[in-house]
């Protein structure tokens, strides 16, 4: 069959769709479960900061323009959700997690991902922060 990208397979090709994973990824909420949790990384307004400068006639306060949100984008919150849920059920470490979700179809498939990547989703420090920032009732 056709696939959309010449050069790479679509994941749903690749796995056994009877796969557990794969039944429980189309049985999820995923909307639901990122609509509860999406209020908690919504971007925070930023205000630039009064720096003094002089200029001829003598000190004055300059508003700084806003710092930039550039840098690296964010891990969309279904690969981040997803992550959290094949650590617990599995029993990985941060860091086997990601790795094992770079080179494991049936987890990517489940993650909401298309096309099979050969790379990590984030750095295990992220899934940290996330935990941290979900809290104990937002993991639960």
């Amino acid at each position: 069959p056709a696939t959309e990208d010449f050069f790479r397979l679509r994941l749903d090709q690749m796995i056994d769709l009877r796969h557990p994973l794969a039944v429980l990824a189309s049985r999820m909420p995923w909307q639901e479960i990122e609509a509860a949790v999406a209020h908690r990384f919504a971007r925070k307004a930023r205000a630039g900061a009064a720096l003094p400068e002089l200029d001829l006639f003598g000190q004055t306060l300059v508003r700084t323009p806003r710092p930039s949100n550039a840098g690296r984008p964010r891990v969309p919150l279904r690969i981040m959700v997803s992550l959290l849920y094949l650590k617990h059920a599995f029993n990985e470490s941060d860091e086997g997690v990601v790795e094992r979700w770079a080179e494991t179809p049936t987890w990517q498939y489940f993650s909401g991902q298309a096309y099979f990547e050969h790379r990590l989703p984030c750095d295990a420090t992220t899934l940290v922060k996330f935990r941290q920032l979900l809290g104990e009732e937002g993991v639960e």
